[in-house]
């Protein structure tokens, strides 16, 4: 079966959402809504996540799309509403960070299901190749966002600046 129109738009879509964030990950240790490529990261990511609910196949696609959802909103809400000064913005970081892993997850997964076309490398959910690389993704956040809290930390003097 082939991709339909919608899926084009979501696959094709979202796409430029990954090179954005690795972009920002590697010039700046996080995601910066204020940024140009912050910005295009959100619109790109916004129209990935809303065109997966019709073309998802598996509920626990729209479960992810509607958790990336709420991460990608408070994370960018943040940038353009900060009470608590510094504080948020390592809300914001973890919030972002999340959406990166969120659009990794099902990226890997759908890229080593269906690549090579007509000899995927994996055949099932369940496959050790694909596990060990949605292990991989998970450990890389959860030893990535304490790194980026603490660059955060030893960036206060500037942080406080820029957040006033």
């Amino acid at each position: 079966m082939g991709i339909s129109p919608i899926g084009w738009l979501h696959t094709l879509g979202s796409l430029p959402a990954l090179p954005l964030a690795i972009y920002m990950l590697v010039k700046h240790g996080r995601i910066i809504p204020e940024t140009i490529a912050g910005r295009a990261y959100f619109w790109f990511m916004l129209m990935g996540v809303l065109t997966v609910y019709p073309v998802a196949h598996q509920p626990a696609s729209s479960i992810v799309a509607t958790i990336t959802l709420v991460f990608l909103l408070i994370g960018y809400g943040i940038a353009l509403w900060r009470p608590a000064k510094r504080l948020w913005v390592y809300l914001q970081t973890i919030s972002t960070s999340i959406t990166v892993f969120l659009l990794m997850v099902p990226t890997v997964s759908e890229s080593l299901r269906r690549l090579p076309v007509g000899d995927p490398l994996v055949t099932d959910l369940k496959d050790p190749l694909l596990l060990g690389v949605q292990g991989a993704l998970f450990l890389t956040l959860i030893v990535g966002i304490p790194l980026q809290m603490r660059a955060l930390y030893k960036q206060r003097p500037h942080l406080d600046q820029v957040t006033r």
